[in-house]
């Protein structure tokens, strides 16, 4: 009797390939995974930084209107004529 005939033998190389087939269709899964949380992690930095940018003009906007002169207030005040 060959040791091919032995069915047990069959069972194991059939099990050896769905291992390593599921071992790497999990490393895929990980991967796909983790390029995912990079994504969001780059597009959340990317909407951060334009908040940021958002919330700076306004800032500035406020501080250009508080030295902006202002010729109603001033007559209003009597400051000028």
């Amino acid at each position: 009797m060959a040791i091919s005939d032995d069915p047990s033998s069959t069972k194991k190389g059939k099990q050896s390939a769905a291992h390593h087939t599921s071992r790497g269709n999990t490393g895929a899964k990980v991967g796909i995974v983790l390029l995912g949380l990079v994504a969001v992690g780059l597009f959340s930095f990317f909407l951060f930084k334009l908040w940021q940018k958002k919330k700076r003009e306004e800032q500035y906007a406020r501080l250009l209107k508080l030295f902006e002169e202002d010729d109603e207030l001033e007559v209003e005040l009597g400051l000028r004529d």
